[in-house]
C-alpha cells in the first residue's frame, strides 16, 4: 500500500513511514496537483479535507479524527492495515526513502556518544543522511502497536 498525504497529516505520515509504509507528504498548494499525484504515482490520498473527495482520485480516505491513535485505528479497520515489527524503521520518516544498514563505526562521530555505546545496529537514509537506531524508537511504536493491537 502506498499513501499520499495532504498537509493536514503530516504527523500521520511520518508514522505510516515508521510502520514501513511508502508514504509522500505533499506540500502542493492546489488540491487538483494532489489527486493528480495520487492517480500518477498510484498512492491513497489520505485527508481531512472533505472538498477534496469531489475530484475523484483513484482511493481517497477522510480521516475522521485529529488524534494520531484514533487516524490509524481507522486506517487499520478500513484498509486492514497491518502493523508488525519487521517494517518498522525500514523508511525514513523525514524523506521516505527506504534506510539502508550501515556499519557502526562510520556513525561513530555522527551520533552522541551514549547512543553510539548503547546500541548495536544504525541505519541510514542514502537521500538525506539521517542516522537511525531503532531500539530506543522501538519502545515509543510498540506502545502505539500495543495499543492498536
Amino acid at each position: 500500500m502506498k499513501f499520499i498525504v495532504d498537509s493536514m497529516l503530516g504527523r500521520l505520515a511520518k508514522w505510516l513511514r515508521l510502520f514501513g509504509y511508502d508514504t509522500v507528504f505533499f506540500k502542493g498548494k492546489r488540491d487538483i496537483e494532489l489527486v493528480f499525484e495520487s492517480i500518477r504515482q498510484q498512492r491513497i490520498i489520505l485527508t481531512r479535507d472533505t472538498g477534496i473527495s469531489k475530484k475523484k482520485p483513484i482511493k481517497i480516505i477522510f480521516i475522521e479524527s485529529e488524534n494520531l491513535t484514533k487516524q490509524i485505528e481507522q486506517l487499520k479497520r478500513v484498509l486492514d492495515l497491518k502493523l508488525n515489527g519487521k517494517s518498522i524503521y525500514s523508511r525514513c520518516i523525514e524523506c521516505n526513502s527506504t534506510l539502508e544498514k550501515i556499519d557502526k563505526e562510520k556513525v561513530k562521530i555522527k551520533v552522541p556518544k551514549y547512543t553510539f555505546k548503547t546500541h548495536k545496529k544504525f541505519s541510514y537514509c542514502p537521500d538525506c543522511s539521517k542516522i537511525y537506531w531503532r531500539e530506543s524508537h522501538l519502545k515509543l511504536a510498540k506502545k502505539i502497536i500495543d495499543k492498536l493491537l
